[in-house]
């Protein structure tokens, strides 16, 4: 039953999605290519923060004198 009702729910989140984007009007070739380049930029600005945020951070304690 739990299995029945994360599905239904999560099936409402994905039509609330096409909905809000507009993405129902396409076709499910374009709807791919949309969603790869959405889930592609949003991997690549994750990443960026992995690897380049610890550097910004320490950069502004070593600013505020917070880490010598």
């Amino acid at each position: 039953m739990a299995f029945g009702d994360a599905w239904k729910q999560l099936s409402w989140f994905y039509y609330q999605y096409l909905l809000v984007t507009a993405l129902y009007m396409l076709e499910p070739w374009e709807r791919t290519i949309f969603n790869s380049l959405l889930i592609s930029v949003a991997a690549m600005a994750v990443y960026t923060g992995y690897v380049f945020m610890p550097q910004h951070i320490m950069a502004i304690l070593h600013y505020f004198e917070v880490v010598q």
